[in-house]
């Protein structure tokens, strides 16, 4: 029963297509067993198991964002060179630098792990398990060249006995050099060169000048025509190189040697930390495939609850993928799955099993984050592709025989996938075999998804709780599915209404639908209606959406407003506070000065005009001291006595007393007294109590903003000629604009310049600073249409220069 319940699980893997997976995620690693062990991956259904491999792909998605995925490309398997070594062989020079290879990566991968200590990983365990050997590692690429090549820096003595055959080797090359230049040996040789036959060196003589160079004969030429041969002067230096060569090998065998009973020392963390690498390209092979295919942990569970957001099957292309929401396992147990032929019914049964493999594998899933899946201990299926030639030849008998072997394991803790579940044979019996398997199923406690053609399956999921219906949706307009999943509606059946969208007789579709039986008709009547009632409430909600989109659009518009407001609001109270400090600093040293003045009064204290003068300064101070509270204390709360002369319209012109701004009427006085008005761009509340009707003839809420500032500024003119000029000194003729947009800039330019015409100054200097120039342009295109201007320029030198503008008043 167990062997026959893994290959059943095992089966259904290669239906699914999870060995295409596993092939994808054996592509992201690098080292050829972590590929192994991928490819040996196999879905796990305990639900602990599940979360701590989970938990290892959520850490190295997690250090591959903050750091980039770690290398492991130079490591190679060294268990078994470790064993030989371990028993006392000697190792090759590859086989040593494949163990070089693993201690680099173990020291690499540790300091990778440090550098990112302050993420929390449960995978720490496995960097912190690495134990580098820099010496070790070291000795072994500062010994070893190449795999054919020792280094000199090995050891003293082979560097020793190295530079003894250079010497060696020069001294016998300059006697055969010194033979072969001979204008005498030249006509013996057959060139005048030097070649080496069983590491002696020899010069190649003719045939028949072979006894005119006493010498050892080492070889022949393939015709005869040459010797090669070795000069007796030349013979003594050979032999010092050969003793010298046999040395070097020596030597070099040690050094071989040695650096293998190093590794078998140290043979042991040698092979843990091959063992940790290859499992960490694993995990990280996890981690980049989550990245490939844009993934996300699900939640996992082991009631049997599977809940799937904008699934996307991994393994059809991006650009063509539609994703789907499914659910399974909580209201009901079993879905029934109904649509046309090639509508997506299959996909969403594979896309249902893959994705539960993968989790139950440690990978991420494609769909959205709060998906949610379940262990199971088999995921069983009965899937034929109707597309496919080769499922085509696919029997009743076979399907029988395959649902039978599944029925025979399955239990509470199975998932079911069934394609086209009682096809095959007569669709009457065919429909109730497959209400029977599905009833038996259940009471299995098994987890179902069927898809099915049938109407009486659609029924039962109707009539039977646990049990839904599903649809995948059809254009009959188009003639093309959308391959949208939707649970809770049964699929119609669009066999009239795509033959008449194709052209077939309306006579030959009306004397079909007379052979259907009334039920059927009926049944299929209040499908259309319900797909009807569907789409227009998906209408409905799309408008909804979108209305709830603009209200949000509006209300984000309201706060960034209101948040204007505020911060124009807080510059105000910025500027209000810097001029009441300024005006206490012209009080104290308005003080200074009676204090000046006083002092004087004492030093004529005794002579005739004492108390007139004294008296004159008093009245003058306590003048000074009431303007200051004046301009200090702008806003006056006390209540004048005044009178509206008639009820207020909308459209009127009024001043806001507390604040002396000119504002219109947008709203009449509500039972409380509190009005709307529009104070510039500023739309404000005030009560009717703190304002002041503005009568005019010629000034209405539609007469034009430059006429309207014209009059204005002609009454507080007159208004300050009535009063009396105020003192020069309590106005600054400087305006600070940085840091405003245009419109701020124009409001402040437009308060300021009325406030220092009504003072009397004739010059002041507005601040823009000299950036891109957007509020330079600004700030002259607003002075060139206001009446108070006279002419304006930039400043020079010591002025600001392009970064202020000089404005001459009339």
């Amino acid at each position: 029963m167990k062997q026959n319940r893994e290959s059943l699980n095992a089966k259904t893997r290669r239906t699914l297509e999870y060995d295409k997976v596993v092939a994808m995620l054996a592509e992201c690693a690098a080292t050829d067993d972590a590929k192994e062990r991928i490819r040996a991956l196999t879905p796990s259904g305990n639900r602990e198991e599940v979360e701590r491999r989970l938990r290892e792909t959520d850490d190295a998605k997690t250090l591959i964002g903050l750091r980039g995925g770690p290398r492991f490309a130079a490591v190679k398997n060294v268990v078994s060179a470790v064993q030989r070594a371990d028993k006392g062989a000697r190792l090759s020079l590859r086989e040593l630098l494949d163990v070089a290879g693993v201690l680099r990566t173990a020291r690499t991968l540790r300091a990778y792990h440090d550098d990112a200590s302050e993420v929390e990983l449960s995978i720490g365990h496995l960097f912190s398990g690495l134990v580098p050997n820099k010496y070790l590692e070291e000795l072994i690429t500062n010994s070893i060249l190449s795999e054919e090549e020792i280094a000199d820096a090995a050891s003293a003595e082979l560097a020793r006995i190295r530079r003894a055959i250079g010497a060696q080797t020069a001294k016998a090359r300059e006697i055969l050099q010194r033979i072969i230049r001979s204008t005498t040996m030249q006509k013996y040789l057959q060139e005048p060169i030097i070649t080496m036959r069983g590491d002696r060196y020899v010069i190649p003589v003719k045939a028949e000048h072979k006894n005119d160079i006493p010498g050892l004969v080492h070889d022949t030429s393939g015709s005869g025509a040459t010797y090669f041969i070795e000069p007796m002067s030349v013979v003594e230096a050979n032999n010092e190189l050969r003793v010298l060569l046999s040395k070097e090998q020596d030597e070099i065998e040690r050094i071989i040697a040695e650096l293998s009973a190093q590794v078998a020392e140290s043979g042991e963390s040698i092979k843990t930390d091959y063992d940790l690498i290859v499992a960490l390209d694993v995990i990280f092979a996890k981690g980049k495939l989550s990245y490939q295919m844009k993934a996300t942990r699900p939640l996992v569970g082991d009631d049997g609850v599977v809940e799937l957001s904008h699934a996307r099957h991994p393994l059809i292309p991006a650009g063509r993928v539609v994703p789907i929401d499914i659910r399974l396992g909580g209201d009901f147990d079993t879905l029934v799955i109904t649509g046309p032929n090639t509508g997506g019914k299959t996909v969403t049964l594979k896309t249902l099993g893959l994705l539960t493999l993968m989790a139950q594998a440690g990978l991420h899933i494609p769909a959205w984050d709060g998906s949610r899946v379940s262990t199971f201990d088999n995921l069983l299926s009965d899937i034929g592709d109707e597309q496919s030639i080769e499922q085509s030849l696919s029997t009743f008998s076979s399907h029988m025989t395959n649902i039978v072997s599944i029925m025979a394991v399955a239990d509470e803790r199975t998932l079911l996938l069934f394609d086209e579940l009682g096809a095959g044979t007569d669709p009457t019996e065919g429909a109730a075999l497959a209400i029977a398997i599905l009833e038996r199923g259940r009471l299995l406690g098994a987890r179902i998804a069927a898809t099915t053609h049938y109407a009486e399956l659609k029924l039962f999921a109707l009539k039977t709780p646990g049990v839904e219906n599903a649809s995948c949706e059809f254009d009959v307009q188009s003639l093309k599915p959308t391959y949208k999943l939707l649970i809770g509606t049964p699929g119609r059946s669009n066999a009239f209404a795509i033959s008449a969208k194709l052209g077939l007789d309306a006579a030959v579709i009306d004397r079909a639908k007379s052979l259907i039986e009334e039920d059927s008709i009926q049944f299929e009547e209040v499908l259309h209606q319900l797909d009807d009632k569907r789409q227009q409430l998906e209408r409905e909600h799309e408008q909804a959406a979108l209305l709830r989109r603009e209200l949000e659009g509006e209300r984000g518009r309201l706060a960034e407003q209101r948040e204007q407001f505020e911060r124009m609001r807080d510059r105000e109270a910025d500027r209000a506070r810097q001029e009441a400090r300024r005006i206490l600093a012209a009080a104290k040293h308005e003080y200074a000065e009676l204090q000046k003045q006083i002092d004087q009064v004492r030093r004529i204290r005794e002579s005739a005009d004492y108390q007139r003068s004294l008296q004159e300064l008093k009245s003058k101070t306590k003048s000074h001291l009431s303007n200051l509270d004046n301009l200090v204390n702008p806003v006056n709360d006390s209540d004048d006595g005044y009178v509206l002369p008639r009820p207020l319209k909308i459209g009127d012109s009024v001043q806001i007393k507390n604040i002396d701004k000119l504002a219109s009427v947008l709203s009449l006085p509500d039972q409380n007294g509190n009005m709307e008005l529009q104070a510039g761009i500023i739309k404000t509340k005030v009560n009717v109590r703190d304002v002041r009707l503005v009568e005019t003839d010629k000034v209405t809420i539609n007469v034009s903003k430059s006429k309207y500032r014209d009059l204005m500024a002609n009454r507080e003119k007159n208004a300050a000629r009535a009063d009396g000029p105020k003192s020069v000194r309590s106005y600054n003729p400087e305006l600070d604009l940085r840091g405003m947009n245009g419109d701020e800039a124009s409001l402040e330019i437009d308060k300021f310049l009325d406030d220092c015409a009504v003072a009397g100054i004739n010059q002041v200097s507005l601040i823009h600073g000299k950036g891109t120039g957007a509020l330079r342009a600004a700030v002259h295109a607003f002075l060139r249409g206001n009446p108070h201007v006279k002419s304006f320029r930039l400043g020079v030198y010591g002025e600001g220069e392009t970064g202020v503008t000089i404005v001459e008043l009339k």
